[in-house]
């Protein structure tokens, strides 16, 4: 799947006290963009977790602040799949407003059974969808 894109709009809640995005909310964005991702990619979370017993967790994180976002700002949250491992898959996010880099990283997610959080093999129906 190449490159998905998903709008975010900076709301006062995203800001700190000095008017920027605090820093821990890209992730939020990194998340809401995902979860659109794989719902683009024909991957409905809850319905996978109905089906299969399965849920994804984030097992990692690295990120790299560039410049600020500001109130009101328009983001556009990329999503970037790397090759998918057996239990988990890593994907390159950004978060950009124009042309500028503002928020870039690596989030790892783990496929894990919801009943005891033990690692499970990301179902092949799953890679087939992020892959195409």
């Amino acid at each position: 799947m190449s490159s998905f894109q998903f709008p975010v709009r900076v709301y006062w809640e995203d800001t700190d006290a000095g008017g920027i995005v605090f820093y821990a909310n890209y992730l939020k964005f990194f998340e809401r963009a995902r979860t659109e991702w794989l719902r683009a990619a024909g991957v409905e979370q809850h319905q996978l977790r109905e089906d299969t017993g399965i849920i994804f967790v984030v097992a990692g994180t690295s990120l790299r602040y560039l410049a600020p976002a500001r109130l009101d700002d328009m983001l556009t949250i990329t999503v970037d799949p790397l090759p998918a491992g057996r239990a988990s898959l890593v994907v390159r996010q950004r978060a950009v407003r124009g042309d500028t880099l503002l928020c870039e990283g690596e989030i790892r997610i783990g496929c894990v059974r919801a009943d005891d959080l033990k690692p499970q093999r990301l179902p092949d129906s799953v890679v087939a969808a992020i892959t195409a």
